[in-house]
């Protein structure tokens, strides 16, 4: 692990996208106490990025993060979330400040390489939400918006067909396995008991719960979720906008934009 960076030296720059991943940034700054500015910007019509992003980064994407050191001869910048939330934990004392669980049980179990399975649950979701959430997520607000789109009134038939055609044959099935399976490890997280629940890695919220809380709020809010069908994810999105620290990411944005709304 990288060596903790002096929060005194260091000035980072977090770009927030509304309606972008870039709130879970936020929360995760905010849980290491690492100073930052806050630079916003809104989508377009079209719900793109604005060009100014490019001008920041080449892709144009949100969240992008700068870090700026003395020993920099340049600004650092990174996109992509969890390379960011996988340098903010390495550099600015994860572990130590509880956002990053025990990696070992033992000085013994250090020795064998084994791994706590809280910590295991960690490393696989940093991946799995940018890797095969989100996408499957994104493909449905597209999908929603080609079954949606104002066409005329002749073509529109047609759109929806397709539309119902791409959700039933390929993001259905993508559904049925992603969802049971997210049901399924919040129902079997270690360390906890039916009346206290946690995060989907182990009893505390850690980064990986920080960067999954985007894509599960958003999600529960459009109905992708239901309390019938999925308890336990409905629960954890619950959970998860009760917290102190992400109730305080989401006043950071409040008090800038007038409102902060998790939403797809």
């Amino acid at each position: 692990m990288a060596a903790t960076t002096s929060s005194s030296d260091v000035k980072v720059t977090l770009y927030w996208l509304e309606q972008s991943r870039a709130q879970s940034i936020l929360w995760v700054l905010e849980a290491l106490s690492v100073p930052y500015q806050l630079k916003t910007f809104k989508r377009g019509p079209d719900m793109l990025a604005p060009e100014e992003l490019k001008a920041i980064h080449p892709l144009g994407k949100s969240p992008v993060i700068s870090v700026e050191r003395p020993e920099f001869p340049k600004p650092l910048v990174l996109a992509e979330s969890g390379a960011i939330v996988e340098y903010l934990v390495d550099h600015f004392g994860g572990e130590e400040k509880g956002i990053v669980p025990k990696r070992y049980a033992s000085e013994e179990d250090k020795a064998k390489g084994i791994e706590t399975e809280e910590w295991l649950r960690y490393r696989f979701y940093l991946h799995y939400i940018e890797g095969s959430l989100m996408p499957q997520l994104v493909t449905s607000l597209i999908i929603d918006g080609v079954r949606n789109a104002p066409v005329p009134f002749f073509v529109k038939p047609i759109t929806r067909i397709v539309a119902s055609r791409i959700q039933s044959t390929w993001l259905d099935k993508q559904f049925a396995v992603h969802f049971p399976f997210l049901e399924q490890q919040l129902e079997t997280v270690p360390g906890t008991t039916e009346t206290q629940k946690g995060g989907i890695c182990g009893p505390k919220f850690n980064a990986a719960d920080m960067l999954m809380s985007f894509p599960i709020i958003a999600a529960t809010g459009r109905g992708v979720f239901t309390k019938e069908e999925y308890p336990e994810i409905v629960a954890y999105a619950g959970r998860l906008q009760k917290d102190e620290g992400y109730q305080n990411a989401a006043k950071k944005i409040e008090e800038i934009e007038g409102r902060f709304v998790a939403s797809l």
